[in-house]
Order: structure tokens, then sequence, then C-alpha cells
């Protein structure tokens, strides 16, 4: 018995490290991340753990979707390429699985606080390189102080954090004066932050999740919600485009991008419009299974040369649900989105108001953010998505 409570112990402070490294550091969450595989797969209790996985259809649903990838090797041309992506899902194979069995609901608390720790100090950084008190590094600008990841990653990690930060601000009835304090000082910090950023997918993100919180905090005052969002949300982003001059730069080139997607020059989003109307050319042909886990880019090269040789090709149309659909086609994009079926499902019916609020918010967030860019492939953003899915989606009464 002291045996499974020490190694119970040693990985509820190994995950603690690991929400804080999560947003830091990739060598260094991945360290912790194969430590705690290692331990998982040499401990033993293999029946308990594999029977715990299977009960939970989010963890099924998970384990379906990567091995749709594995089959998708049959039918693919490029093999190279399809072990590559095979390799970057790995997440839904193993890691959240294991995750899922680890997890301890009395943690819960210590893995958020870790992981906000690590968003402040982000921050922090953040602010010392655009008021130009430290040099940039990494992927920081004075212009884009993003030190630690790209814009990218960086504006979806922190709007969660600020919603985190938002709830504990509005439903914990017995925070102490102190914190409550601390907590409204870095909400308003890190929402400044959000707008010296140049992650548009982050910030839209923002504002929508913003938009629910404001309806979880006034539960089931419609008109009252949508009252409060119409005068707060313009409002933010009025302010954030007359304070924030990369923020405003960035709507312009967001507008113009789209109303002129077709000019060669475009970028950004100009780019995804083109590389999704390539992109659905090959979906037409191959609409139920794709056409294997390795051979978007091969197809998207031979559809660039015909429809826009004066672009450039891609490996990754920078929409998930595109790449799905040309990997794997309808059933692959099913397969997906039950993912995100199982978490609304299992949120909806839970008796913990932060479960509920918090595991909507989450698949709600990557169902948008996925629209941009591939997130489920990216180190930061599926590593976020397979730990907080580890703890949140967790029926603790039932294993």
């Amino acid at each position: 018995m002291s045996e499974i409570i020490d190694l119970n112990k040693t990985y509820q402070y190994l995950l603690i490290v690991l929400a804080f490294l999560m947003p830091l550091t990739v060598s260094g969450a991945n360290i912790i991340i194969v430590i705690i595989c290692l331990i998982w797969l040499l401990s033993g209790n293999y029946k308990a753990k594999f029977d715990q996985i299977i009960s939970s259809k989010l963890m099924v649903a998970s384990l379906i979707f990567y091995f749709l990838h594995l089959a998708g090797m049959i039918w693919t041309e490029d093999l190279e390429w399809g072990f590559h992506i095979l390799h970057k899902m790995w997440y839904f194979l193993l890691l959240w699985p294991v995750l899922f069995t680890i997890v301890n609901k009395r943690y819960i608390k210590f893995y958020i606080y870790s992981f906000l720790l690590a968003i402040s100090l982000t921050e922090i950084v953040s602010y010392l390189i655009w008021f130009e008190i430290i040099e940039p590094f990494k992927n920081a600008t004075v212009v884009n102080p993003t030190p630690f990841m790209s814009h990218i990653s960086y504006n979806p990690i922190l709007a969660l954090a600020i919603y985190l930060v938002l709830h504990e601000l509005f439903f914990n009835k017995k925070i102490s004066n102190y914190l409550f304090a601390f907590h409204t000082f870095f909400a308003i910090s890190m929402t400044f932050n959000m707008f010296i950023t140049g992650g548009r997918a982050g910030q839209i993100v923002f504002f929508l999740i913003l938009g629910v919180l404001i309806f979880q905090v006034l539960d089931k005052q419609r008109i009252k919600s949508l009252i409060l969002i119409s005068l707060i949300i313009p409002t933010l982003f009025i302010s954030a485009y007359q304070i924030s001059d990369l923020f405003r730069a960035r709507v312009i080139i967001s507008i113009n991008e789209i109303m002129d997607y077709s000019n060669p020059k475009s970028e950004s989003i100009g780019l995804r419009i083109n590389f999704a109307l390539n992109s659905f050319d090959i979906i037409k042909k191959h609409p139920l299974i794709g056409v294997g886990t390795g051979d978007f880019p091969v197809e998207y090269r031979r559809v660039n040369l015909i429809n826009t040789p004066e672009r450039k090709t891609t490996t990754n149309p920078h929409n998930m649900y595109t790449l799905i659909l040309v990997q794997l086609g309808i059933v692959g994009l099913i397969s997906m989105l039950s993912i995100f079926y199982f978490q609304l499902r299992f949120s909806s019916n839970s008796p913990s108001k932060f479960i509920r609020d918090t595991g909507v918010i989450l698949p709600i967030m990557y169902l948008v953010l996925m629209l941009s860019d591939s997130y489920l492939l990216g180190h930061y953003t599926s590593l976020m998505f397979v730990f907080f899915g580890a703890f949140l989606y967790r029926d603790f009464e039932k294993n």
C-alpha cells in the first residue's frame, strides 16, 4: 500500500512540474512526459489501467482517432510524412490515456496554480521585453514579445489562463481579499498582454470565452448577458485597437487579406483561404477516407500547380478540419469531432461548477482555433489540450 501511495504522490509531483513547464519549454516538458510514461509503463497493473481507459468514451474516441491515422498509412503514398504525422499525434495514443489514469482530484488546484504561475512568469518576461528592459530572445521581438513560443500558441494559452483567473474571481466565494486583488491585477495585466502580442486566433478566442463566461456568471439571465456582452466586448476591442499598434495593424491586414485573398502577395489569412480552396479540390475526389495520413503535401502540390502555380505550396493547410478531411475524409472528421462531443457531454452532466464551465470552454476554444491552424499537432497547444482534458473529463467517482 505504501508503494502505491508513494507512486501516486510521485505522479502528482511530476504533473505539477509538467503544468509549470508546459507553457515554457518543449524539452523540459518532454523530459517530464517521458519520465511519467516510463513509470506508468513499468509500474504494472495493466488490466486495471486498460479497464479505466476503455471505461471512458472520450479515451476510446481519442484512441480511435489515432488508429485511424495508423490505418491511413495503408493508402498513403508518402510514408515518411505519414510517420511524421503519427509521431505528432502520439499524445492521443499514449500520453492522454496515461495522464487520464494518474490525475488526482485533490491535486487539480495545484495543476492549475502551477500552470498559472508559469503564465505569470511568461507575462512578466513579455512585458520586460516590450518595455525594452531586457533583450528579446527566442521567438520574441519588442513589437511582438512572445519569448517562449510563437504568438500562434501563446495567445490561445494566455486566453485559457485569463479564463481560469476570472472564473476563480467570480465563483470562489472563499477567496481572500489579498488573493482577490492579486487575481484582479493579473487578469487585467494578462488581458493587456493579449493585445500587445500578435496571435489573432487567440484574441478571437479570448473574446469568445469572455462572452461565454458572462453567460456563466449571469447563469440563465440571457437578456442581461447579451446586453453586457454587447457593451464589454466592443469596448475592449475598440480600446485595444486604439492602444495597441500591433493589434490595429493585424486587424487592418486581416480585413485587407480577406477582401483580396486571391492576390499572390497576400500572406497569412490570404494564404489560408487559398489553402482551403485548393484542399477542397482534393476532398471532393476523396471524400470518404481521404488520401491517407501522409499524402497532404503530395496531393496539395499537384493541385497547387494547376490552380495557383504562382503561390508557394504547403505541408499544412493551417486548418485542422481541412487537414483531417484531406487525410482521412469524412470518417476522420467524424472521429475528431466525436472527441469534442464527449467532452461537451461529460462536462454538461458534471455536478461540479468548475468542471461544467471549464469543461465547456476547452472544446469551444479548440473548435474555433482549429479554423485557423492545426492546433492538435502543435506541441504547446496539443499538450495543453490533453493535459487539461485528462482531469476535466475524468469521472473520479467512477474510477
